[in-house]
C-alpha cells in the first residue's frame, strides 16, 4: 500500500504526545515518554501497546481448521476451540511469507493475525488453495489489537471485568461495556500479559479504561520502540529481519514451530531436506562487552573472517547493554560463549555469543 494508513487511536496517541513513525505501511506510536521509560514500565508494573496495525483475517467454512492444517507450519490439530498457536506460512522452497498467530475458534473458523505488511500476501495464498466452501475475509479493519504486558498485566485486565484466568496461549470471547471483545492470554515482550481485539469503531472507550489502570499502577503507554527492545531481549523474530522469504523457520531457530510429522504444509519438502541437511546459517544472539549499540546489516567477524550478519540489533534498557540477533555461518563452527567482533561503522564491537533470550521469559 503506497498511502500511508492510520489506526483508530491516532488522535488519542496524539493527546498523549506521542511521536510517530512509519510500520508496515501504518502510521504507528513510537514512544511516548521515552523508549527505556516504557521499556522499563512495561518489565517492571505494565506497558500498554496499540498495535492495531496487525492484520487480521478469518477463515470459514466447513473444514477451514483441516484446510489452514495443510498450509501452515505447525500442527493446529495440536490445539481445540479457545486456544491460539504461533505458527508460519511458507512458500514451497522454505521461505518465510510471514509468521503468524492462528486462534482455533471453531472447527470451521480459524482467525489470523499476520502482520501488517504482509496480510495481502498471506489471505492471498489462502484463497488461492481455498478448496470450495471456504472463504477468506480480510478483517484488517474490523478489530483493533491491545496488548497490556507486564507483571501488573492481570491486575489491570481484571480491574476492567474481563477474564484473565485462561492458560497461556487460551483466549475468551466476552464483552465490554455491551462491546464485543476477545481476549488472548498472549503477547511478544516476555511479560505475562493479553491482548485484547475490540471492534475497530469501539476501541477507544477500551483504551482509555486500561490507560487509567495502567497509570494507576504506574505503568504507561508504550509504542513501538519498546515493543521491539523488549522483543530483542527475548530473542523473538521479527519478519523482514530473522525471517524472510529468504531466510527460513530453520535458520531462524523456528523448528519447533513446525509439525515436522504432518503429512502436509506448505514448504515442507525443501524444510525437511534443510534440516536434515544442516542449515549453512542460524540465528545466534550477540552480547555487546564493550559500550557500543548494534544495528541490523553490520558484519559479524571471528578475526578478520567475515562469518555472518546481525538481523536485528538494539540497546538492552534490562542489561544495559548493546543486544543483536545474527545470521552465523554454520561452517565457522562458532561456540556459545565464543567472542566475535561486529562492524558498527568501521569500529570493531566485541561481542560475546550468547543463547537467546537475553532475559528470563515470564510468558507463563
Amino acid at each position: 500500500m503506497s498511502e500511508l494508513q492510520h489506526g483508530p487511536l491516532e488522535a488519542r496517541h496524539r493527546e498523549l504526545g506521542a511521536t510517530f513513525g512509519e510500520f508496515g505501511g501504518w502510521s504507528m506510536p513510537v514512544s511516548f515518554a521515552g523508549t527505556v521509560a516504557e521499556h522499563n514500565a512495561t518489565r517492571t508494573t505494565v506497558g500498554l501497546f496499540d498495535v492495531s496495525h496487525l492484520g487480521k483475517a478469518t477463515v470459514r467454512g466447513p473444514g477451514a481448521a483441516a484446510f489452514v492444517n495443510t498450509a501452515f507450519t505447525n500442527d493446529l490439530s495440536k490445539i481445540g476451540p479457545g486456544q491460539a498457536q504461533y505458527t508460519l506460512c511458507c512458500n514451497e522452497s522454505g521461505g518465510v511469507i510471514d509468521d503468524l498467530i492462528a486462534y482455533r475458534v471453531a472447527d470451521d473458523e480459524i482467525f489470523l493475525v499476520p502482520n501488517a505488511a504482509n496480510i495481502g500476501a498471506v489471505i492471498g495464498a489462502l484463497s488461492d488453495a481455498a478448496p470450495a466452501g471456504i472463504t477468506v475475509t480480510d478483517e484488517h479493519r474490523s478489530m483493533a489489537v491491545l496488548a497490556v504486558q507486564g507483571p501488573q498485566a492481570p491486575a489491570v485486565i481484571e480491574e476492567l471485568g474481563l477474564p484473565t484466568e485462561m492458560d497461556y496461549m487460551a483466549f475468551v470471547d466476552t464483552s465490554y461495556r455491551g462491546a464485543p471483545v476477545r481476549v488472548c492470554r498472549s503477547g511478544y515482550t516476555g511479560e505475562q500479559g493479553y491482548e485484547l481485539f475490540p471492534a475497530w469503531e469501539s476501541a477507544q472507550p477500551l483504551f482509555d479504561a486500561l490507560l487509567n489502570a495502567v497509570e494507576a499502577r504506574e505503568g504507561a503507554p508504550a509504542g513501538l520502540g519498546a515493543r521491539d527492545t523488549l522483543r530483542t531481549e527475548m530473542g523473538y523474530p521479527l519478519h523482514g529481519h530473522e525471517l524472510s522469504l529468504d531466510i527460513s523457520p530453520v535458520q531462524a531457530r523456528c523448528g519447533w514451530a513446525v509439525g515436522w510429522k504432518k503429512p502436509q504444509f506448505w514448504g515442507r519438502s525443501a524444510l525437511l531436506a534443510e534440516k536434515e541437511a544442516g542449515p549453512a546459517r542460524v540465528v545466534r544472539g550477540l552480547r555487546a562487552v564493550d559500550r557500543g549499540v548494534l544495528r541490523a546489516g553490520q558484519t559479524v567477524l571471528d578475526g578478520d573472517t567475515p562469518v555472518g550478519q546481525t538481523t536485528s540489533g538494539t540497546f538492552s534498557p534490562t542489561l544495559r547493554a548493546g543486544i543483536a540477533l545474527a545470521l552465523i555461518d554454520t561452517a565457522a563452527e562458532i561456540a556459545d560463549g565464543a567472542r566475535l567482533t561486529v562492524d558498527v561503522r568501521g569500529r570493531a564491537l566485541a561481542c560475546e555469543v550468547v543463547r537467546p533470550p537475553f532475559v528470563t521469559p515470564k510468558t507463563r
